[in-house]
């Protein structure tokens, strides 16, 4: 992870290094300047006045060096950190982006967004300064040790086994924190999961007077946030807790050790000062270690959770091969499907599906609820594969085709356009800044709205508040959407079924202006919406009822679609495709 993250920022890691470990070498000068400053000072009137005024001015400049080596590590260290776990947030986002359908049908998007946010924070200070500052305190570490010994071997023995049995203790306690750490990183996703859940779901909440039920749930999963929070702190803290205690039965060590040898005039008054400073630099050295052995554990629950993630493979694995040009037809043989294919025990959504769409040419879907027509456009655009038989555009199986080939080419809208807070043109580009503000002004005259947008203040350019627009500009911005992507199979699933009449004949004539010359299945509740398409389709209960040219069908007394169009006249216009004449 080291390797592949901070591999592209070695020059950044290599200048902090330098600037660690300058630091380090004149933090080990320090105290040998305060050692002869004191020895100097207690020689009384016969001190020498110029060389302690010397000594004080090295001593401030290099604590001044000190400081600003350290400002400028923590400032480096810090630009690397955010670097890495941006890239790392980016390979996140393009992996769940890469995954099927199935995956995120168990997650929800709240528990995403803390695997790729929460996680990942979690790691910055792993990837800016870890190997650095654990380099660099091990090198303060040994070199305060080399200074006891050069002082006085005794004592650079004790202080040295002192510092051994530390480091054995922490290592020994270093692990008791990461799975608590794990588990309180997935309660914070489940917390940030039923937030967003329920801010999605609001005005179901307001509407049904559920406020004071999911309170009371929001309560309950931040209670155990809380609980699992405070139960790793404890496990964390018992690195720095051993640390403490043992470094303070060090300094009492250290403190006799220098009292004594000092008193038997073996050492100067300096020199017992110099141990006392050289026992914090060992103390600093292994508290900086048990600082990043508890951001360690942080850092390895979160590992291990964004691990997890990227272990996850789609079951959608795109093949060698790129769609044809121009208008594809579509082919269904013999298909099966099944959402949960591994459980025999589970009816297909569909089950042996079979027609053929030419090239060109507009399918109406028709069917009862439940009948499986969302389900068959899942596996024209690939979100789905089938259990068993083939779904094939201009001759391919879709599972031949390379994904970013099927996406380009088949395009899909569907009842709930999603809109984001942003501008016009980032809404219709999808944020692509390649695309040009006049071919995003085309598509929009293209479909109708060019009024709408001559009202607009900044034209394309102007903001977007999501829920700003109606139903049916919202499907006829979806619709400029594929405009744009000038696609060869679009797919409309209900694009009137929310509509008034009068917005469902601006619809009719943008959608017959988008599906003109393309491939198209449009599913319908309307028999308006599907009367100029070339060929029906009727399923029921996952299977083909009813397959052929629309005016054939129309023709015939006995067909499905005869039937509806007879309803629908009997009915003065209304849905009646979930009615029982398809039973």
């Amino acid at each position: 992870m080291l390797r592949e993250y901070l591999g592209p920022l070695r020059w950044q890691v290599m200048a902090l290094a330098a600037l660690l470990l300058t630091g380090t070498g004149l933090n080990l000068l320090l105290p040998q300047l305060l050692a002869r400053f004191v020895d100097g000072v207690k020689l009384g009137a016969g001190a020498d006045v110029g060389l302690l005024m010397r000594l004080a001015g090295a001593y401030i400049a290099l604590g001044l060096g000190v400081q600003l080596l350290t400002a400028g590590a923590t400032y480096l260290g810090a630009q690397v950190g955010w670097a890495a776990t941006n890239r790392l947030r980016a390979d996140l986002m393009r992996h769940m982006l890469s995954l099927d359908l199935r995956e995120h049908q168990e997650r929800t998007p709240g528990e995403m967004i803390e695997r790729i946010d929460g996680d990942v924070t979690a790691l910055s200070n792993f990837f800016s300064q870890f190997a650095v500052r654990v380099f660099g305190a091990a090198l303060l570490l040994v070199g305060a040790l080399v200074m006891f010994f050069l002082e006085d071997w005794r004592v650079g023995l004790g202080v040295s086994l002192f510092a051994l049995v530390t480091l054995l203790a922490l290592n020994r306690t270093r692990r008791a924190g990461i799975e608590p750490t794990r588990l309180e990183r997935e309660s914070s996703a489940r917390l940030f999961g039923y937030v967003e859940e329920r801010l999605a779901g609001l005005e179901d909440v307001r509407a049904l007077g559920a406020g004071e039920h999911h309170l009371r749930g929001f309560l309950r999963v931040q209670r155990e946030f809380f609980q699992r929070s405070i139960g790793s702190w404890l496990r964390r803290s018992i690195v720095w807790q051993i640390s403490m205690a043992l470094f303070a039965a060090g300094y009492v060590g250290v403190l006799g050790a220098a009292v004594g040898l000092y008193a038997a005039g073996a050492i100067t008054l300096g020199t017992a000062f110099l141990f006392y400073q050289y026992m914090s630099m060992v103390e600093e050295p292994i508290d900086q270690l048990t600082q990043q052995l508890q951001d360690l554990q942080k850092a390895g629950a979160s590992l291990v959770r964004v691990g997890e993630l990227l272990k996850l493979r789609s079951a959608l694995q795109g093949g060698p091969r790129d769609l044809p040009p121009g208008p594809l037809d579509l082919t269904f043989e013999d298909v099966t499907f099944s959402y949960v294919p591994e459980d025999p025990t589970v009816r297909p959504v569909l089950g042996g599906v079979s027609f053929h769409l030419p090239a060109g040419q507009t399918l109406g879907l028709l069917g009862r609820t439940g009948s499986g027509k969302t389900s068959l456009t899942r596996l024209v655009s690939r979100l789905f594969d089938p259990s068993e038989g083939h779904v094939r555009l201009g001759g391919l199986d879709t599972r031949e085709v390379r994904l970013e080939s099927l996406r380009t080419r088949v395009a899909v809208v569907t009842q709930d356009v999603q809109l984001f807070q942003a501008s016009v043109r980032d809404n219709l580009s999808f944020f692509d800044p390649e695309v040009p503000d006049e071919q995003v002004e085309a598509a929009l005259r293209e479909v109708g709205l060019g009024s709408w947008l001559d009202r607009l203040s900044d034209g394309v350019r102007t903001p977007l508040p999501t829920g700003s627009l109606s139903a049916g500009q919202a499907q006829l911005l979806a619709f400029a959407r594929v405009m744009l992507r000038n696609p060869a199979v679009i797919i409309l699933d209900e694009p009137s079924s929310r509509l008034d009449p009068a917005t469902e004949t601006q619809l009719t004539r943008a959608m017959t202006r988008l599906l003109a010359g393309r491939t198209a299945i449009v599913i319908a509740h309307r028999l308006e919406t599907v009367a100029r398409a070339d060929r029906i389709l009727v399923l029921g209960e996952g299977r083909v009822l009813e397959d052929g040219p629309r005016a054939d069908l129309a023709r015939d007394p006995g067909s499905h679609y005869a039937g509806l169009l007879r309803v629908g006249l009997e009915g003065d216009g209304a849905e009646v495709v979930g009615e029982g004449v398809l039973a």
